[in-house]
């Protein structure tokens, strides 16, 4: 029995629904094409900044029991390196290439914007206010601010583009905040980011793990992958399908990736496990789920993505 698990974004085809997250290991063009030769669908590239950053200061990761926390603060080459790198990617990968722009300013995001509709680049993650940026808010918690951004960024944006959102908690942030993304062509939300400000303790030295901000840093992996499938699931109810979802947090598994998809996922991203266990992850997630596909009689995605059963 073949099993097909490949998706479409935003019209664009994807061999599998499986692919690397913006943030770990896709800084450096070497970086970028060890994803390009791994069985990730696609290659995402790093959250850029109109300008380099070096990023917070170090340490600024540390592997926990279920996870991971970090502060990195962004560390990126500048956005005109990854415009440049756009091109070689495609070349060499053959895969769909997708850009991660965070400016510091509306204008800077603008200027990233206009660059990259002169590239190849397949699609644009918009990442509005990384939890790790120190003196930066989470912009997806302010809903006006993320309206402005959103408009501006719709009026140059020739690519097709998608929202990474922060995680919420509260049932009536996702109306007010899917209101506002519906306003503009945003064609997918990637849900959700790392869980911003938590703090990992070392009893031994009675210090925290990372320097930035105290220790204070954003918490992904296992810890937040139940966060992740509400907030998939949510905004998979409100966007009704026209706006695709994208999860990420926590999947280290095919039954993982199985979940996401079962809320109503379109495809799905890895993060810290890609970090803790290298690019083999991607197939292992990628055999696990055709396996419990094909237990469950499943041939294609479509056949349980959003059937999420209720209880009795």
């Amino acid at each position: 029995m073949k099993i097909d698990i490949s998706t479409k974004i935003a019209g664009v085809k994807f061999e599998t629904c499986v692919l690397n997250a913006s943030g770990p290991l896709d800084e450096t063009l070497k970086q970028l094409e060890i994803i390009g030769k791994s069985a990730s669908s696609g290659v995402m590239m790093k959250s850029c900044t109109l300008e380099s950053r070096e990023g917070n200061p170090k340490p600024r990761y540390a592997d926990l029991k279920y996870g991971s926390i970090n502060s990195m603060g962004l560390p990126n080459l500048g956005y005109e390196k990854y415009v440049e790198f756009t091109s070689i990617l495609k070349k060499k990968s053959k895969k769909p290439v997708i850009a991660s722009i965070c400016g510091m300013t509306a204008e800077d995001n603008i200027t990233m914007f206009k660059a990259f509709n002169n590239t190849p680049v397949d699609l644009i993650e918009f990442n509005p206010g990384s939890p790790n940026t120190i003196g930066k808010p989470i912009m997806g918690y302010n809903t006006d601010a993320l309206d402005k951004l959103l408009k501006a960024v719709s009026k140059v944006s020739k690519k097709p583009f998608g929202v990474k959102l922060p995680p919420y908690f509260d049932l009536g942030h996702y109306d007010q905040v899917a209101k506002v993304i519906k306003k503009y062509p945003v064609k997918f939300v990637t849900c959700i980011n790392s869980i911003g400000n938590g703090l990992a303790i070392d009893p031994e030295s009675e210090k925290p793990l990372i320097k930035p901000k105290g220790g204070f840093g954003g918490i992904g992996g296992r810890y937040v992958k139940f966060h992740a499938l509400a907030n998939v699931r949510r905004f998979y109810e409100l966007f009704e399908d026209k706006i695709q979802v994208i999860g990420v947090g926590g999947v280290y598994s095919g039954s993982d990736a199985f979940e996401f998809i079962l809320a109503g996922a379109s495809a799905v991203q890895i993060g810290t496990a890609f970090i803790q266990q290298g690019p083999q992850i991607f197939e292992k997630v990628q055999n696990e789920l055709r396996d419990l596909m094909r237990n469950k009689g499943y041939t294609r995605l479509s056949d349980f993505r959003g059937k999420l059963k209720p209880l009795d």
